[in-house]
């Protein structure tokens, strides 16, 4: 057992410390504010263990890289390479070995980066930490830690272990990397009730790898190590296995099926090529092209260069791929689960609302940059209201210990960020926020305390000292006597106090976060404990981490691709409601909290995932449940984070999507794809780019399967008809090694057609090819097996001599091949309509394609290994008649095509 907090007389679990006093915790764990005796700690660490993350065994680098060679297409492919070696096909078998090697390579280094989120987890714990034992201070490492151990943090320290506090000053904890919540914990001592609440409300504990942003306290260490929420999350990071990705599955089953049929294939072909009278060793040779040629051995280089091409251009739109698979299962996403600060949201606390004059007034603009308005009903302020804005905005911009700076073209701050709100609030209204300080120097302050729930600062205005709050409106409220309204003083009634209340309860319905705001004149020689009590009333601040704008669009793009957005945040549900009604997320679906989900059974979670939207209040347990539910039922599911609460989830969804920006090391690590951006907009336009991959991965097997087709056809009809064979064993590779090569790398470069997010996401049960894919296939291949053989028997019967019209043959098949690869760049569109140089690689190609051809046939030293012999002006002529049929029988079907579903529309 590793860490589990416990005295000997321990009956509390490690997740309910949160429940007891200080005093009692203490008890528990038989430990005193004194700490530990040495020899205790001794006794504690040889029982318990070291305090730190414990990685499971490995699997063996050597035993991943001989994973990636077992799929039976690797398998078939490296078979044919040592059979076409041993016929004497050196370059062929080479060309074969590389492309499998290459496969092999790259999907080692995928699975080999996938360790690396672990090794992050660890590098969070703190090395060295503060502690007291036998009463004295000492420094000791993090991992000597024992349960009743007593820590000191102070600002700036990283937490070592999970703790219940048990002093406290005014401490403030950076919790975002384990509960996503964006601004700092302000920490408690009193017990909480609810013993499941969540980790965000825990506001009496202190967790392992978050950090001290303010104050200081002494708190008792409860779990250590693996008992830890750090720890947890490792362990389901460890336990947490992603599943091969929708093309993976695809290509596996047609690699099965397409290696199977060759050898089939090749074997009948051969046996009746013997029975016919073919020489045995000839028709060997010549079955291993065949099985050769319909193999589709360079399709693990043309998925490659295609996805490795797609994720060059993800980069320019924001997105960077770890993991190439992940690339085209984006395509096939049907469900994306966010994230909301950050990722939905600007993580900018912006002011939107302000409470002046009894006067509710809005605050134009976003983010920190100041330019901005403020205005009541469309217009701007009278001058009675701008001198209570004044005196507001001097609150917002003197009770701060946050600072407002351009960096790099773009504003930011340096500090707390409802703070930031505030100083952007004060720059919109007119105010020099650095020169308001320089002039107006803080003389003394009383600090935040979540006892008090409020800050006050002291300065000397233009010869007036004055005592300047800021903090939660009912404390701000609850100790004003006046309200500053009309540019004077008026008394504030208990009943006007309750209005201004309602005012403030009416700006959290909508999500914002308010502030209350007062001061007070007080003497040179003032009372500290007198200044925050009779003070003047100014105005109530509403703020929020605004929707992006882009992230809007984007919501409403997915809908129209058929992808469903749930918004999934440790934020408060009235929150999470506003924001994802404002992004259109929420629509007419769930809201469920994180303490429901633990109410559900697995089937009832399956039931409530399916229609929820919006899931509020979320630990990581619960994350790594929505995914898991979401996916039992079939879904692609992507899934964005920054945390390390994220990592487990990350690494279980079908695409786990980091933030660059604001990520952890962690959850970039466990990642798929990381976003440059931090912006939801981005992981739609790779959504697009994902489509736009297994769009041309499906262009290249119809082109390379229909072209394999009809010279199958052609074999089996001239073999059948009694006819010579038409083609030999090395023609048939010549034409592999162009087609399968050169031609069908050069469609996998084909850009995006317009459209593509028109349409929902494909069935990934479904075959690759399938559907109006499978019948092209069939249909193309037989034209060109029917053209190319007509053309074939029409030379034998018209007395040509054979070689000829095997060359005449072998060139016609060349043409439709070509001629097939513009029909191949779009199912829909004509071949005439799109613009030839969008795509200059297939041209480059197919110039490279006829060139070779000609060259084989009119090099006279090509004829004897090639088999061929010069053509003229009309064997030529019957070669490109047979060949460019092929592109204007495709015209024609598409033209019905398009008719046909035309006046579908109009019925």
């Amino acid at each position: 057992m590793n860490g589990q907090a416990s005295g000997d007389n321990q009956n509390v679990r490690g997740n309910l410390w949160h429940t007891l006093s200080s005093e009692e915790t203490l008890s528990q764990l038989n430990t005193g504010e004194e700490g530990l005796s040495v020899e205790e700690t001794d006794s504690r660490l040889a029982k318990y263990g070291e305090n730190s993350i414990q990685e499971k065994d490995k699997t063996s680098p050597w035993v991943l890289l001989f994973n990636q060679f077992k799929s039976l297409l690797i398998v078939i492919l490296i078979s044919a390479a040592v059979i076409s070696a041993s016929i004497g096909e050196i370059v062929e078998a080479i060309a074969i070995i590389i492309i499998v090697i290459l496969a092999g390579v790259i999907g080692f280094f995928q699975e080999f980066q996938a360790g690396k989120a672990l090794e992050a987890l660890k590098k969070m714990a703190a090395p060295i930490s503060t502690v007291l034992r036998d009463g004295k201070e000492s420094e000791v490492e993090a991992s000597k830690l024992v349960p009743g151990d007593i820590v000191i943090i102070a600002t700036g320290d990283q937490i070592p272990a999970d703790c219940r506090i048990i002093k406290n000053h005014n401490l403030q904890v950076n919790e975002a990397a384990l509960t996503g919540e964006s601004l700092p914990v302000h920490k408690t001592l009193e017990p909480i009730a609810e013993e499941g609440a969540p980790l965000g409300d825990r506001t009496n504990m202190l967790f392992m790898g978050t950090s001290a942003s303010y104050g200081n306290a002494r708190a008792v260490v409860v779990n250590t190590g693996m008992e830890t929420e750090f720890g947890k999350i490792a362990e389901l990071l460890q336990s947490s296995e992603s599943r091969k990705t929708p093309l993976q599955n695809n290509l596996d089953e047609l690699g099965k099926k397409l290696g199977i049929w060759a050898i089939i294939l090749a074997a009948l072909m051969s046996l009746l090529g013997v029975y016919r009278g073919y020489e045995i060793v000839e028709m060997f040779v010549w079955g291993v092209a065949l099985a050769v040629a319909v193999i589709p051995e360079a399709l693990p280089a043309v998925v490659t260069i295609t996805i490795a091409l797609g994720v060059r251009r993800m980069v320019k739109r924001k997105a960077l791929i770890r993991k190439l698979p992940a690339v085209e299962t984006l395509g096939s996403t049907n469900i994306i689960c966010s994230d909301k600060t950050g990722t939905l949201t600007r993580d900018e606390m912006t002011a939107q609302k302000i409470f002046l004059t009894d006067k509710v007034f809005d605050v134009n603009g976003s983010g920190y940059d100041p330019e901005g308005t403020i205005t009541f009903e469309g217009k701007p302020l009278g001058s009675i209201e701008f001198a209570a804005l004044h005196k507001l905005n001097l609150v917002s911009s003197l009770c701060s210990d946050t600072v407002l700076l351009k960096e790099d073209g773009k504003w930011i701050i340096l500090g707390d960020p409802t703070e930031g709100a505030l100083l952007t609030l004060a720059a919109k209204g007119g105010i020099d926020i650095e020169e308001t300080r320089e002039k107006f120097p803080r003389i003394d302050d009383i600090p935040f305390s979540s006892e008090t729930k409020r800050m006050t600062t002291i300065h000397n205005i233009s010869g007036q000292y004055m005592a300047l709050s800021k903090g939660a409106p009912e404390e701000i409220i609850g100790n004003c006597k006046y309200q500053f309204l009309d540019g004077k003083h008026v008394e504030l009634t208990d009943e006007k106090k309750k209005e201004i209340l309602e005012v403030g309860y009416g700006f959290g319905s909508n999500a914002l976060r308010v502030l209350g705001l007062a001061y007070k004149d007080i003497e040179e020689n003032f009372d500290k404990d007198d200044i925050e009590h009779e003070q003047v009333f100014v105005g109530l601040v509403g703020m929020m981490d605004p929707p992006r704008e882009e992230a809007k669009l984007a919501i409403k793009r997915c809908f129209e691709a058929g992808i469903r957005p749930k918004m999934i945040t440790g934020d408060h549900k009235v929150t999470a409601v506003a924001v994802a009604r404002e992004l259109g997320i929420l629509t007419d679906g769930d809201v469920v909290e994180g303490r429901d989900l633990e109410k559900f059974s697995e089937e009832e979670l399956i039931k409530v995932t399916e229609t929820a939207q919006v899931y509020s209040r979320i630990s990581p347990s619960h994350k790594l449940k929505i995914v898991d539910a979401l996916m039992k039922q079939g879904n692609i599911v992507t899934m964005t984070g920054d945390g390390v609460n994220d990592a487990p989830s990350l690494k279980k969804a079908d695409i786990g999507v980091a933030m660059g920006i604001k990520g952890t090391d962690v959850s970039r690590e466990a990642s798929d794809m990381i976003l440059t951006d931090d912006n939801f907009a981005s992981i739609v336009a790779a959504v697009e780019e994902g489509r736009s991959i297994f769009q041309n991965i499906k262009k290249y097997l119809v082109y390379l399967l229909s072209g394999n087709l009809g010279t199958v056809i052609a074999m089996v009809i001239a073999l059948f008809g009694g006819y010579p064979l038409p083609l030999v064993a090395v023609q048939v590779l010549f034409i592999n090694f162009l087609m399968d090569g050169l031609m069908a790398i050069a469609l996998g470069l084909e850009p995006s057609e317009p459209g593509i997010m028109d349409h929902k996401p494909r069935n990934v049960s479904k075959p690759i090819l399938h559907g109006e894919a499978l019948y092209y296939t069939l249909g193309i291949g037989t034209w060109i097996g029917l053209a190319d053989t007509a053309v074939f028997i029409y030379a034998i019967n018209a007395g040509y001599p054979t070689e000829v019209a095997v060359t005449i043959f072998f060139a016609a098949l060349i043409v439709s091949r070509i001629m097939n690869a513009g029909n191949c760049r779009s199912f829909d569109q004509s071949a005439f309509t799109m613009n030839p140089f969008s795509n200059k690689a297939l041209i480059a190609s197919a110039v490279i394609s006829l060139l070779f051809t000609i060259i084989v046939i009119h090099w006279e030293i090509m004829h004897m290994p090639f088999h061929t012999v010069n053509l003229g002006v009309s064997e030529w002529i019957l070669a490109l008649i047979s060949g460019v049929s092929v592109l204007f029988v495709v015209e024609v079907v598409k033209f019905l095509k398009k008719k046909l579903v035309k006046e579908k529309l109009e019925v």
